[in-house]
């Protein structure tokens, strides 16, 4: 799979460096870790603006559909429209929906079934992999 923005691996290494980025950053968006439940910045965080891929920059939530799913990550019911991309992910034994960036293909997190209405839908993010803009 293509997108619009393509670096190499030393590049992406280097532009999480530049920003910053946790340490595991370069690992969950490049190559589909995941961080460990409720040890994310943005596990509990609560303040008013959007969240943005933290390698390209996209925005692809705001911060009025995060809601506590309790599940360890942050979560939102509904993303930005067409910054999200979906890929059926069977590692693990498991069949599931990973959530990447659109621009970038950054891996974010995944996707269930299980959320608020009116979307029925939550996506399980990985705070790694996002960077927050405060409203201004």
């Amino acid at each position: 799979m293509t997108f619009p923005i393509e670096k190499t691996d030393a590049e992406w290494q280097r532009t999480l460096q530049d920003k910053g980025a946790e340490p595991v950053a370069y690992q969950v968006t490049r190559h589909a870790a995941t961080e460990r439940p409720f040890t994310g910045k943005y596990e509990a965080f609560w303040d008013d603006g959007s969240y943005h891929c933290i390698c390209c920059g996209a925005k692809l939530f705001d911060s009025f559909t995060k809601f506590d799913a309790g599940c360890g990550w942050p979560s939102f019911a509904e993303a930005i429209p067409g910054s999200i991309k979906e890929i059926q992910d069977v590692s693990h034994g498991m069949v599931r929906t990973e959530t990447v960036c659109a621009q970038c293909g950054s891996h974010l997190g995944h996707v269930f079934p299980d959320g608020p209405a009116p979307t029925g839908l939550r996506y399980c993010m990985n705070s790694a992999s996002l960077d927050f803009a405060p409203k201004k």
